[in-house]
Parts: C-alpha cells; structure tokens; sequence
C-alpha cells in the first residue's frame, strides 16, 4: 500500500515546516488529489490517522480536494477531460492523450497553531 509511505512523506513536509516556519501543530490539511493520480483516498485517510499519531499533526483533519483529469489530444488539438489513464478521446476516439492534470498530489493548504 503506497498511501502509507506517501503520508510517512507528507508528516515529513509538515515536520520540516513546522521547524523552518515555527509553528508546534497542525490543525488542518488540505490536499489536492489528482483523479489520475493512482491514490485510493480511503487507504489515504487511514494511512494517514496512523502515520501522524503521536506527531504534530495527530489531531489533523485531513481534507481533500478533487482534481479531474484533464488531458490534450493530439490529433484533434482539444483539452478533454479524462477519468482514468489510457481513456479514449471522447471526440474522436484517439489513443494520442498527453495528460496535463489531475496526475499530482499536492499540500495545498496547512491550518496550523
């Protein structure tokens, strides 16, 4: 389950900021969540209750932000909105996607004391 090392690296962040920044807890985090991403938000959620117990962020309230997948088809030269990896094009039925959103994960905001 890789959700758990990506909240062991986002306790990491909030640690390094929390000294760089001088704060001593996180009330809040927002993250941006790309739906092409491959991140199972509940395992996220889960992951990430367990990772941050103990820390500066474990009373955090995790919220997510929904980013839709977005991709240029090349052969009819339109931004398209995409689900999931590999979808067709839904005006010409191309292959020829270059994704260009919603494939990130990012802290977007932190609440913090």
């Amino acid at each position: 389950m890789h959700e758990m090392s990506l909240c062991e690296s986002i306790l990491q962040v909030l640690e390094e900021q929390a000294e760089a920044r001088q704060y001593r807890k996180v009330k809040t985090v927002w993250l941006e969540i790309g739906a092409l991403a491959g991140v199972e938000v509940e395992a996220l959620r889960f992951s990430f209750d367990v990772v941050t117990q103990g820390s500066i962020a474990g009373q955090a309230k995790l919220e997510i932000i929904d980013i839709p997948g977005q991709a240029w088809c090349m052969p009819c030269g339109r931004n398209v909105a995409v689900r999931e990896l590999y979808d067709l094009c839904p005006h010409c039925g191309s292959h020829q996607l270059q994704v260009n959103s919603g494939d990130q994960m990012r802290i977007k905001e932190l609440e913090v004391e």
